[in-house]
């Protein structure tokens, strides 16, 4: 279950690290005659300051939900004991 939160949160991640830039020919879509039409296809969207953040905002919270549904599951699953709380907080200040 928490693999799919990281996983989610690494794709946000790459998706603002890659704005803007140019897409490369092996992931492309098109033909080369659609991209000498729409030059602009070949690049990756921007995404405006304000939606940047937010998404920053929620990379953040998604990975404070994996720690918290790792360590979790790690108690349920009787491989934390007393040691639950203390690797809870410091995986947090990880962070």
């Amino acid at each position: 279950m928490e693999s799919h939160i990281g996983y989610i949160a690494e794709e946000i991640e790459d998706r603002l690290n890659r704005s803007g830039k140019e897409i490369p020919r092996e992931n492309r879509c098109h033909s080369d005659e659609w991209y000498e039409k729409y030059p602009e296809d070949k690049f990756y969207p921007i995404y405006t300051k304000e939606a940047q953040q937010k998404l920053r905002e929620a990379v953040k919270a998604l990975r404070v939900a994996y720690v918290y549904a790792h360590r979790v599951d790690r108690f349920f699953a009787r491989d934390d004991g007393e040691e639950f709380m203390e690797k809870i907080d410091k995986e947090l200040k990880e962070l």
